[in-house]
């Protein structure tokens, strides 16, 4: 069973707005055991829509349309589905009623325009809107169901929660669908996908392996689709412990489960051990990524945004000399920032970063992407120099995730 989603509307187009709607709708199918093979976003023209309706009706089975549903001229999509096909408008007095309803309920003057709300094509069925004034409407036709919701978010889900994917529930006989998520970190892509090439050429048909790359990590995606949902899940589970045995160094968790701060947080608790940050290059993100996860007070201290020298040294307590030597990015300062960073906060850990994130390199001797991490411990400081490359965000993202590596790592070892 497969979906194609529609969004209309030139601020979709001219980035006025996100279309968060497809994400939210494709997860929500998803769910249901309902592929998407395509969304697309095309213009408010009634020309554009009638053939980005054809051709979805030529590869899917269910074609879910939102925006232009609204009551000024510039909201054509029903009038246009309507003429799609060979239809007409005809004024719904129950969609009347409600929308006369809501107006009165905030005391909106109800008028003309709004009457226009009621209109819809014969052959759909409606959809009430409790949450708004446009309804939701359902056709099938030539084996295909076409449904046109409003392109308000709040709308539209309350549309789709309630009354669409009951519908599509009912009607079809649906598979699962079931996504297992695995994290890794510290490997690249393609090095990842050699060590696993014979466990991917090996993969049953109805399981498919999705390699989802991002700054210093890697998901990997096992996606099953079939109707016995017990075997899916036991053939899911077997092929998560091979990759368990076979990449055991880089695995740091399942699903949401699996970030690496989360999994730190979970070993910081564990232990019983606390950490702090003193962060340049990355501004606070590492501090912000940390306590992202619900009771990380328990473990985190707290920490320093020293972004200039002066910071450095009158926050931290960081040697002027220590800068004047060697720069403010260097492994000596790194070295002498986590210290710092470990005393006044008397915390188990502490991490500290300073680097070049770009386009400029500012005072020092360093090319941009180059950073300095270091982890100082109860026993000892490790620093380690590292180069991000670029951009400014790339530079960022590696910074913080690459930290969190080498802090889950010294814990692993005692």
């Amino acid at each position: 069973m497969t979906a194609e989603i529609i969004t209309i509307g030139d601020e979709i187009l001219i980035g006025q707005i996100v279309d968060t709607n497809s994400q939210w709708i494709g997860t929500e199918l998803n769910k249901i055991g309902v592929s998407v093979y395509q969304i697309s976003s095309i213009q408010d023209d009634k020309q554009h829509i009638l053939n980005a309706l054809k051709e979805a009706q030529s590869r899917v089975d269910i074609v879910i349309i939102t925006g232009g549903l609204g009551p000024t001229k510039d909201d054509i999509t029903k009038y246009t589905i309507a003429e799609y096909f060979n239809d007409s408008l005809v004024l719904n007095e129950d969609v009347v009623d409600h929308v006369k309803a809501l107006f009165q309920k905030y005391n909106i003057p109800f008028g003309e325009l709004n009457r226009l709300q009621g209109l819809v094509p014969t052959k759909a069925t409606v959809l009430k809107n409790n949450l708004g004034t446009a309804p939701g409407m359902w056709f099938y036709e030539n084996e295909t169901v076409f449904v046109s919701l409003p392109g308000v978010p709040n709308e539209m889900k309350g549309l789709m929660e309630f009354e669409v994917l009951p519908k599509i529930q009912k009607q079809f006989k649906l598979p699962s669908i079931i996504h297992k998520t695995i994290l890794t970190y510290g490997l690249g892509e393609s090095s990842l996908a050699e060590r696993i090439e014979d466990f991917e050429n090996n993969l049953p048909s109805f399981i498919k392996l999705a390699y989802l790359p991002n700054y210093g990590k890697v998901r990997l995606r096992l996606s099953a689709k079939g109707y016995d949902k017990n075997l899916l899940e036991k053939n899911l589970q077997k092929l998560i412990e091979e990759l368990y045995q076979l990449i055991p160094d880089i695995i740091t968790g399942i699903g949401d489960d699996g970030e690496i701060e989360k999994t730190v947080g979970d070993l910081l608790k564990a232990k019983g051990k606390t950490i702090a940050v003193a962060e340049s290059v990355t501004g606070g993100a590492i501090a912000s990524t940390i306590v992202s996860i619900a009771g990380s007070s328990a473990y985190f201290k707290g920490g320093f945004i020293t972004y200039s020298e002066e910071t450095k040294i009158n926050l931290l307590g960081v040697n002027p000399k220590t800068i004047k030597t060697h720069t403010v990015v260097s492994a000596a300062v790194a070295k002498e920032m986590a210290k710092r960073a470990k005393e006044k906060l008397q915390s188990d850990y502490a991490i500290a970063v300073t680097g070049n994130a770009g386009p400029t390199t500012d005072k020092t001797d360093k090319n941009v992407g180059v950073v300095f991490i270091a982890l100082a411990t109860d026993s000892d400081i490790f620093v380690e120099e590292f180069n991000f490359g670029k951009p400014r965000g790339r530079v960022i993202d590696k910074t913080v995730n690459t930290a969190l590596q080498m802090l889950q790592k010294e814990i692993l070892k005692n």
